[in-house]
C-alpha cells in the first residue's frame, strides 16, 4: 500500500488532479469546519458550506478564515440542507457529501432514500482507516457500523466495497483477514462458516483483487509471532491489509478498543453509494474528520 502512514494519506489526496468537491451538509459545526478549512488550504477539496449562513461565516472568521473564500449555500434546516446536498450531486457540482451538525440516522436517511437517487442496487458499507503503532502498517476495518448482521452475500459485498477503496489507495492485491473467534470452520459458528465460504469464492475467482483467509481470530491476522507460535500458515497472518468484522457488534468494539485503548488514528467514508459519503461522529476530532476527507478525495477518484 502507498498509504504507511496517515500522513501519506493527505499526501496522496493532496496529489489529486480533480481536486474533490464536497457538500457539507449543517457545516456550522466547529470541528468540522476547522477539518475543512485545513483541508482547503492543503489542496485537497473544494468544499460548497450549507447550513446557518451566518453561524458559517461567524465560524470561518473564528477560525482565521475569510468567508468570502468560501462556497456557502444558505439553508433552514437539516431537511432543506441535506436536499441542497443531494442537488449539487445530481447536478455534477459536487462529487462527495459530508455529515456537519445533524445526527447520522438523519444523513443516512437522505443517502438511502431511493428518490435521492444516490444508491447504486448494491449494499451500502463503512470502512475505516486505522494507523496505530501497535501494527507495522496502516490498515482498513469493515463494516464498522451499517450493517448489522450481513448474511454471506452481505459480507461478499462489503469486501468488494472495501477492495475499491484500497485498490484506490494503492493497495494491489490487499490481504483480507475475515475474522472469527477461531481459525477453523465450526459449522455450529455462523461467522466461522462465512469465513470459510468467502476464502472458497476467492480461491474459485468469485471475489477478485485479493488475498482473503477465514476464518481466522484477530491475533493470527495481525501478528506473525502468534502465527509462528501456534503453526498457522497464511500469507494474510500477521500482514492483514483488511480486517473484515462478523457483525456490527463486534465492529463497534473493534474499532472502540483500537482508538481508546489502542491509540489509533482513524479515517472513514461510506461506499456503495454514487459517492463516498463521510460520516463522523459529532464528537469526532478534527484530525479524523480532516484525515477522512482526504480518504473520501482518495476514493473519489475511483468513482
Amino acid at each position: 500500500m502507498k498509504i504507511s502512514c496517515f500522513e501519506d494519506l493527505a499526501i496522496e489526496a493532496k496529489k489529486m488532479t480533480r481536486k474533490t468537491k464536497i457538500a457539507v451538509v449543517e457545516a456550522q459545526d466547529e470541528h468540522t469546519l476547522e477539518s475543512v478549512i485545513k483541508a482547503t488550504e492543503d489542496g485537497i477539496m473544494v468544499p460548497v458550506l450549507i447550513g446557518n449562513a451566518k453561524k458559517i461565516e461567524e465560524l470561518l472568521v473564528r477560525f482565521g478564515a475569510e468567508p468570502s473564500a468560501f462556497e456557502i449555500l444558505a439553508a433552514s434546516g437539516v431537511e432543506e440542507s441535506l436536499q441542497q446536498a443531494v442537488g449539487l450531486i445530481h447536478d455534477g457540482k459536487a462529487n462527495a457529501i459530508m455529515k456537519g451538525r445533524l445526527e447520522s440516522g438523519q444523513f443516512m436517511k437522505a443517502i438511502v432514500t431511493k428518490d435521492n437517487g444516490l444508491l447504486t442496487g448494491g449494499k451500502l458499507s463503512l470502512a475505516g482507516l486505522f494507523e496505530t503503532k501497535k501494527y507495522h502498517k496502516v490498515f482498513a476495518v469493515t463494516d464498522m457500523g451499517l450493517n448489522t448482521y450481513p448474511d454471506l452475500e452481505g459480507k461478499k459485498i462489503i469486501i468488494t466495497n472495501a477492495l475499491q477503496l484500497l485498490h484506490a489507495l494503492g493497495c494491489a492485491n490487499p490481504k483480507v483477514a475475515v475474522l472469527s473467534a477461531v481459525e477453523k470452520l465450526n459449522p455450529k459458528m455462523p461467522d466461522a462458516v462465512d469465513g470459510d465460504a468467502l476464502k472458497k469464492m476467492n480461491i474459485k475467482g468469485e471475489i477478485k483483487g485479493c488475498i482473503i483467509e477465514g476464518p481466522i481470530s484477530f491475533d493470527l491476522a495481525t501478528s506473525s509471532a502468534s502465527a509462528r507460535i501456534k503453526g498457522y500458515d497464511s500469507p494474510v497472518a500477521g500482514d492483514a491489509d483488511l480486517l473484515v468484522v462478523p457483525d456490527i457488534c463486534a465492529g463497534n468494539i473493534l474499532v472502540k478498543c483500537l482508538t481508546g485503548f489502542g491509540g489509533a488514528r482513524t479515517a472513514g467514508t461510506v461506499l456503495g453509494a454514487r459517492v463516498p459519503v463521510i460520516l463522523t461522529s459529532r464528537s469526532a476530532e478534527t484530525s479524523d474528520k480532516y484525515y477522512s476527507i482526504a480518504l473520501a478525495a482518495c476514493a473519489a477518484a475511483s468513482f
